[in-house]
């Protein structure tokens, strides 16, 4: 929290609802409350979904150093039946909980590797079809729901302000949503809250016949329970601000009255890899699975926050490696100190957390860093230990320098004991004078995958990715 007298720093977040950047009020400062959309679990998360899980858990440590640790709640969800989870449950010949289980375990480490703090809550969809059956015959007594062939669907046409969130127009809607014009929908627009089950699919008993849920239904039904009618922010990625987030609001709004749902809605931009839309079919397509076993999760992480969170992001190869570089320079600054990694630690910089505290305005908290670090390699200690405790506010730092040096892709196998003796022989051949072989031995170890540093304490090595 910001005490020993320092002038509280102000929190503004960009609300797409109003399209301005607005100050943090918090409901209840004792008890700040966060919703995030989180995967449809049936495959791995691709690169995209990691910056959306990135940008959340900024907004979730950001809270918690205003507010306190214990005073924020963050719910990110595990969308656990869906249609492409049960296609492929019937492609493997399995329960779906077999296919979604695995599936959100990955989801976790990786988040994990990313730098990510696990959220308060991670609810599953399927738990909560009580709640959902709940707030669906809710919406139907107040009569925003209707029954049509074992369906339940959503009134678009019971809400006046349906569409305010993404501002769109009726046909913008209609292609946006790519609905499905079925004939026993009252309106194209309604959409489908509760659907029947065939023997060969998940379903559950509701007073509709045996069924399952629609996909808007979930959130708004596990936010409620976990958060409560009305709470401070709703996150996911640009992509969901309609239709997802749309209905979210209308469903939750018409079965509490017309309670607001959340106070700020967040979102965060596109990323495009090398310049093209991320597809399999261009083969462009990156996991974070797959990505954390070439690169530090550190890494991944710096080049997302490189750019500013709403605006959209390339990814590239070549940014990666300009992370990853900027964080081995980091860490050897930080090497120096003897404190790295103690519970104790300086006051985050103001100038830091001004930056930060601005919508998350990483690009300009990242310059700050750079600075500390320019001070830090001439020698200034306390600029050494301000920019740890910056880059820990961020997600950085989780390793000790010593870890970091050594890290090695997955698969490099670089042996560690034979590193060792290699710098010890070049020790000796430069005290004999005899620099051909020291500089044999550099090259040999440099297509090892080692960079090797000279310091007044000696030879430290370190992978070269």
């Amino acid at each position: 929290m910001c005490g020993d007298g320092m002038k509280p720093v102000e929190i503004l977040f960009y609300n797409t609802a109003s399209r301005e950047k607005e100050v943090f009020a918090p409901i209840d400062p004792a008890n700040v409350r966060m919703y995030a959309c989180g995967p449809t679990v049936y495959d791995f998360a691709h690169i995209g979904n990691g910056r959306t899980a990135v940008t959340f858990d900024l907004v979730f440590r950001l809270l918690r150093h205003h507010f306190g640790d214990d005073h924020v709640t963050y719910v990110r969800n595990f969308t656990d039946v869906e249609d492409k989870i049960i296609a492929r449950a019937k492609e493997r010949n399995l329960p779906i909980a077999e296919v979604t289980e695995p599936v959100a375990k990955v989801y976790q480490e990786d988040m994990y590797a990313l730098g990510n703090i696990a959220p308060t809550v991670e609810p599953r969809a399927t738990a909560h079809i009580g709640d959902m059956v709940a707030m669906i015959e809710q919406l139907i007594v107040k009569g925003h729901a209707y029954e049509a062939e074992e369906h339940v669907l959503f009134s678009v046409q019971t809400m006046d302000d349906y569409g305010d969130l993404s501002r769109r127009s009726v046909d913008e809607m209609l292609a946006g949503a790519r609905v499905d014009v079925a004939p026993y929908k009252k309106d194209p627009m309604d959409f489908v809250l509760w659907k029947p089950s065939t023997d060969d699919q998940p379903g559950w008993d509701s007073p509709w016949g045996r069924g399952r849920p629609g996909w808007h239904i979930e959130c708004s039904a596990m936010s409620a329970h976990h958060l409560g009618i009305t709470f401070d922010i709703h996150g996911g990625g640009i992509d969901l601000a309609f239709p997802h987030h749309e209905n979210e609001i209308a469903q939750s709004k018409c079965a509490h009255d017309g309670a607001e749902m959340a106070r700020i809605w967040m979102h965060g931009g596109y990323l495009q890899v090398d310049g093209q839309k991320m597809s399999k079919s261009l083969g462009n397509f990156l996991t974070v699975h797959d990505l954390i076993q070439k690169w530090p999760g550190e890494a991944l992480r710096l080049h997302l926050l490189m750019t500013h969170y709403r605006q959209p992001l390339n990814w590239t190869e070549a940014g990666v490696r300009e992370a990853k570089t900027v964080l081995d320079r980091w860490y050897r600054l930080l090497g120096d100190r003897q404190d790295v990694g103690g519970a104790a630690g300086p006051r985050v910089p103001e100038a830091f957390v001004a930056a930060f505290s601005d919508d998350l305005n990483t690009p300009q908290a990242l310059a700050v860093m750079h600075e500390l670090a320019h001070q830090a390699s001439k020698g200034d200690g306390a600029a050494a230990a301000q920019l740890e405790a910056a880059g820990r506010l961020l997600g950085l730092f989780a390793m000790t320098p010593a870890e970091w040096a050594r890290w090695q892709p997955s698969g490099a196998e670089i042996d560690e004991t034979a590193v060792e003796a290699l710098i010890e022989a070049r020790a000796n051949a430069r005290s004999q004078k005899n620099f051909k072989e020291a500089d044999r031995i550099r090259d040999e170890l440099k297509s090892m995958g080692v960079a090797i540093e000279d310091g007044p304490d000696g030879t430290t090595w370190r992978t070269d990715t």
